[in-house]
């Protein structure tokens, strides 16, 4: 199983951290998953990995990850490929795979933790949940997000809406962020990777500009739809984790579909297990609040993970 790239020399005492191998750590190689960078050494930490050193963790190693985090699947053609810990024959997730699979091999204890606190919230009464999309997965996936689900006294189901459009924007800022690499330095990247670039690189000005138009449309589609409601449960995956790919085009549709909503929205989201599913692999709930709720969504979820472990369903790994 590729999970660690390089350890540091030192670990220490703290609590064990895997740290992507996208954040720079200083002293230590930071490859960024990329060929570009293998000699790469920073003089500087990225702050988020500071402020969890600074709070007591101890960096342990960095993880594998997606070529240049951009991609759903475990295969990096120049690193190796991240196996699932749970069933080596499926993906591990991606773009963190290393960092996923790092914590539930047991071999950290968090692979990067938020940089603030849980908010104060005494029980899962106090919230008003939606609850999105569920009649879109696998049977028994939907029977455990149901399960999850229950444990909040006060829910309702909501038509939450799916983007269309807005692709593009994503694109763009993926193409500007290779600036100076791509498309100079093409052939150091891998096929899978440099195909998606490919696209990115040839977008339109005029498509960008429809598709922030599209973005904008939905945000205001997603803030109605959240009307009087604290939290919005859905689904993180439609089904477990699929058999592992070499080329995740083939699945990242269907794996992003329920999270890149979000991500375009800038909202907070975070993904619990919530029992096993099909093949008795985990299945994910996903707990989503609007910009700046991320202390709640952390509240909620320890509330959430408390009562799945009384339920006997909670997976650990």
């Amino acid at each position: 199983m590729t999970v660690f790239l390089t350890r540091p020399e030192r670990i220490g005492n703290g609590i064990p951290l895997a740290v992507k191998d996208l954040f720079d750590t200083a002293g230590l190689r930071t490859t960024y998953g990329s060929a570009l960078f293998d000699d790469h050494v920073p003089g500087r930490t990225a702050e988020a990995v500071g402020r969890l050193e600074a709070a007591g963790y101890s960096n342990v190693g960095k993880t594998n990850l997606h070529e240049f985090a951009y991609g759903v699947s475990s295969h990096n053609p120049h690193f190796g490929a991240v196996e699932n810990p749970l069933d080596p024959g499926r993906t591990a997730g991606g773009s963190s795979s290393g960092s996923a699979a790092a914590v539930a091999a047991g071999l950290a204890e968090a692979a990067l933790a938020p940089g603030f606190e849980r908010a104060e919230l005494g029980s899962l009464a106090e919230l008003v949940v939606g609850v999105a999309w569920l009649e879109h997965a696998e049977p028994l996936v939907r029977a455990r997000l149901e399960a999850a689900a229950e444990l909040f006294p006060h829910r309702r189901a909501v038509a939450f809406p799916l983007p269309e459009g807005i692709g593009k924007v994503f694109m763009r800022e993926v193409a500007e962020s290779h600036r100076g690499l791509f498309p100079e330095q093409a052939d150091a990247y891998g096929e899978n990777v440099r195909a998606k670039l490919e696209r990115c690189v040839a977008v339109t000005d005029a498509e960008l500009g429809e598709g922030r138009s599209r973005l904008e449309e939905y945000r205001e589609r997603a803030a109605a739809a959240l009307s009087g409601i604290d939290l919005l449960i859905a689904p993180t995956l439609a089904f477990v984790a699929p058999p592992a790919v070499e080329d995740d085009r083939e699945i990242r549709d269907a794996v992003i579909r329920f999270t890149y909503p979000f991500n375009a929205l800038g909202w907070p989201a975070l993904a619990l297990p919530c029992g096993p599913a099909e093949g008795g692999l985990p299945a994910s709930v996903q707990l989503v609040a609007p910009a700046g709720e991320d202390a709640r969504v952390l509240a909620a979820g320890a509330l959430l993970e408390a009562g799945l472990r009384r339920q006997g369903t909670w997976v650990s790994g």
